[in-house]
């Protein structure tokens, strides 16, 4: 099935952080629906995108920035595109100037790898790298990590509940941390 263009224009935009704005990544850029995630790209929890991809139909096109804000790495890239275009969407990453609809040639499959790969391979330096000045800054003493989300109040409460039997994902939602979080502070106990 060839996807063509006669359908909508539907943007999915995604920002690592709560802090940051998805304006600049589709300026310009006409869409009739965007759908937007703040959430790092490393996790598979991204609402936005399950919603963009239950959203669109043979023909329409998803526009995406830039292939790092659609997928967590290059196997995930290619099966995003791969399920897309085999439903009949056009897919169109502004940045990189390609658009994929099934019918690729070998050199835009051979773009698609390529491209997500140093998306993939510039994502793990700047992480080597953060690691790397947190280990000197926690060395010279200047590291504390992160503000802790809970208070010793609420850390003992999560504790006790957590303890009592409590769902870990209930307990998760009532004091907006991840069910990660939730087992960290059984841990830190």
């Amino acid at each position: 099935m060839t996807a063509t263009a006669t359908g909508q224009r539907i943007a999915y935009v995604r920002v690592s952080t709560v802090d940051q704005n998805t304006d600049r990544q589709l300026d310009g850029i006409a869409v009739d629906r965007t759908f937007a995630d703040k959430a790092s790209g490393k996790t598979a929890d991204r609402p936005a995108l399950a919603e963009a991809l239950r959203f669109v139909r043979d023909g329409d096109t998803l526009v995406v920035h830039s292939m790092d804000r659609l997928a967590r790495n290059v196997e995930d890239l290619r099966r995003i595109v791969r399920e897309l275009t085999a439903a009949g969407v056009r897919v169109e990453f502004v940045k990189e100037s390609l658009t994929f609809t099934g019918d690729d040639s070998p050199m835009n499959n051979l773009l698609l790898t390529m491209l997500g790969a140093v998306a993939e391979f510039e994502r793990s330096l700047i992480l080597e790298r953060q690691r790397e000045g947190i280990a000197i800054a926690k060395a010279a003493g200047r590291y504390r990590g992160r503000k802790a989300k809970l208070t010793d109040d609420q850390a003992t409460d999560l504790r006790t509940r957590l303890t009592a039997g409590e769902s870990p994902t209930a307990l998760a939602a009532e004091y907006g941390i991840s069910r990660a979080s939730v087992y960290n502070y059984k841990m830190t106990a």
